[in-house]
């Protein structure tokens, strides 16, 4: 789908530029269309126009709406208030950083959350209270106590399914 959508706008250019070239120029193309032109083609352009630009954010936003907020193994179940507050508490002070396919996270920083192993709400939450290493190192302590433990839950129930 994201393809039809990235493919649109330039066939749209090709197609003018071979109106364009066939026509003999950009001054020639815009007098076949404005004044030469037969009727039906000056009506046909801009219907094609109106058409693909109502087509095309239909489409956006319709794939839009099938992942959002979409969780990967939870998405038909009703998720407990605690993992409900571990999203939450995931896409305020985590999603920037890290990627997590079930809340479309795309962080820039740390570790993909999907791909890392085996992700236990143990591990998570000795992460979340130590902190990270390397040169992004993540922050000792961004989430404290039950907080901690409700994203440490959530994410291990999310993480790469």
């Amino acid at each position: 789908m994201e393809i039809v959508i990235f493919l649109v706008p330039w066939v749209l250019i090709g197609i003018g530029i071979l109106f364009v070239s066939f026509s003999g120029g950009p001054g020639e193309a815009r007098r076949a269309y404005l004044t030469r032109g037969n009727r039906a083609f000056g009506i046909a352009i801009p219907l094609i126009y109106i058409a693909f630009g109502i087509a095309v954010p239909a489409l956006v936003l319709s794939s839009r709406e099938e992942n959002a907020g979409a969780t990967a193994s939870l998405a038909n179940e009703d998720l407990s208030a605690e993992l409900e507050r571990g999203k939450e508490l995931f896409r305020q002070t985590c999603a920037s950083c890290h990627d997590l396919d079930a809340i479309n996270a795309n962080g820039v920083t740390g570790p993909d959350l999907d791909e890392i192993g085996e992700v236990t709400p143990e591990r998570i939450v000795t992460a979340i209270r130590i902190g990270g290493t390397g040169a992004n190192r993540m922050p000792a302590g961004l989430v404290e106590g039950e907080n901690a433990e409700a994203v440490a839950r959530y994410v291990a129930a999310v993480a790469g399914k």
